[in-house]
């Protein structure tokens, strides 16, 4: 199944969006009846809060409205939402999406890991590195250099360079064999 990475990202940034809109729009209804609840004649806030640390240090607490608890708590919960609607909207905008391997993208990655090493080692190479690995596994693998050099249709410094490149990599190894080298495909590019 392929589900697009995107698609499902931003469903879940809409969905803390919308969280945390609702959550506001309720904070803000909840806060505007709070207002309009609250007795405004005579006294202020001020000595009102004082009113209240001093109940609180004395051990009494004042019950004149049963619904402070309640406007306190959906107060805490409302917030809370926002909180976790913002966050959610921040994290899901800002940071990436671990993408997952489906089944078919999995078997692709199977199948070019069952290659040949020799196929992997082409995919590195570049022109002249190709014409004397072709050259070589048309001999079985083993030849002598100034042949390469004329198989490949390579000069003799142009050979000995690539030959030398190839080998640092340990792609071949040189073996030297009176005036010229014997070239041979290393071993673990032999296993197929």
């Amino acid at each position: 199944m392929v589900v697009n990475v995107g698609l499902v990202q931003l469903r879940k940034v809409s969905f803390f969006l919308v969280l945390m809109l609702i959550s506001l729009f309720f904070l803000a209804v909840l806060l505007i009846v709070a207002f309009l609840a609250t007795p405004t004649e005579g006294s202020s806030w001020t000595g009102n809060m004082w009113d209240c640390m001093g109940d609180w240090m004395s051990g009494t607490y004042a019950t004149s409205n049963p619904y402070g608890a309640l406007f306190g708590v959906s107060l805490i919960i409302l917030v809370s939402l926002v909180i976790v609607g913002i966050g959610g909207v921040v994290y899901f905008q800002f940071f990436p999406e671990i993408k997952t391997v489906n089944d078919s993208s999995m078997q692709s990655l199977k199948a070019q890991k069952s290659s040949p090493p020799m196929d992997s080692v082409f995919k590195t190479l570049n022109e002249d590195e190709r014409k004397v690995l072709e050259v070589l596994k048309s001999h079985e693998g083993k030849y002598l250099q100034k042949y390469i050099r004329k198989e490949a249709g390579l000069s003799r410094l142009k050979t000995h360079r690539v030959l030398a490149r190839l080998a640092e990599r340990g792609i071949v190894t040189l073996e030297k064999t009176g005036n010229t080298n014997e070239v041979q495909i290393a071993d673990w590019l032999k296993k197929q």
